[in-house]
């Protein structure tokens, strides 16, 4: 019987305080509340996409700015990912998606190495959508990526309007996400390494 690929993570710091679950064979519900709308309708989309249920509730120094909770969500919701990953077996390992967003278009490519690390080629022409500040995204990439234990690209192909931008990077990472989970009907629980190991 497949163990159940769920995690539950709770972070505490004098910035943050963050739970969060994740199931990775979930049916893309998501409960979200970080204090930050659109991070809140980034997440949710994230979970609806790649099939991920995600529960996650932060309370941030917003009265700083939303620095702090924004790279610390991504930091719970990789940590989660990665706990609910196991030894990784029997997964298809890697995933890509291209997703258009109105004039907007996002690739997103994952390996799911052990290998942190993230290239992001993105860029905004607005600094900020509603009252978060773009350049906030870049930093929940890398954290997200970085605690995942994942290789991750994101590349802009097109876009005006940041909103869509962030939206189309979000959708990508998800597709590409639940590719990359999936388990492999022909793996038959096997690591999908040649060295046997996907610890980095």
């Amino acid at each position: 019987m497949t163990p159940p690929r769920r995690a539950a993570i709770r972070r505490e710091t004098s910035e943050t305080r963050i739970a969060a679950t994740v199931d990775l064979d979930g049916s893309g519900t998501a409960k979200v509340a970080t204090g930050i709308g659109f991070l809140d309708h980034m997440l949710t989309a994230l979970a609806r996409h790649s099939m991920l249920d995600i529960e996650l509730a932060a309370e941030g120094d917003l009265h700083v700015d939303a620095h702090h909770t924004t790279e610390d969500t991504g930091i719970v919701l990789g940590q989660a990912v990665a706990q609910a990953l196991g030894e990784k077996r029997g997964i298809r390992r890697y995933g890509a998606a291209t997703v258009p967003m109105d004039e907007a278009l996002a690739e997103a490519a994952v390996d799911i190495s052990g290998r942190p690390y993230l290239a992001w080629d993105v860029t905004f022409p607005t600094m900020k959508v509603g009252e978060m500040d773009t350049e906030l995204f870049v930093e929940w990439f890398r954290a997200f990526a970085t605690n995942a234990g994942i290789t991750l690209h994101v590349t802009l192909r097109a876009g005006a309007n940041s909103h869509h931008i962030a939206e189309a990077c979000f959708k990508a990472l998800a597709r590409a996400l639940r590719a990359a989970v999936e388990p492999d009907p022909r793996a038959a629980g096997a690591i999908p390494s040649t060295k046997g190991s996907l610890v980095g």
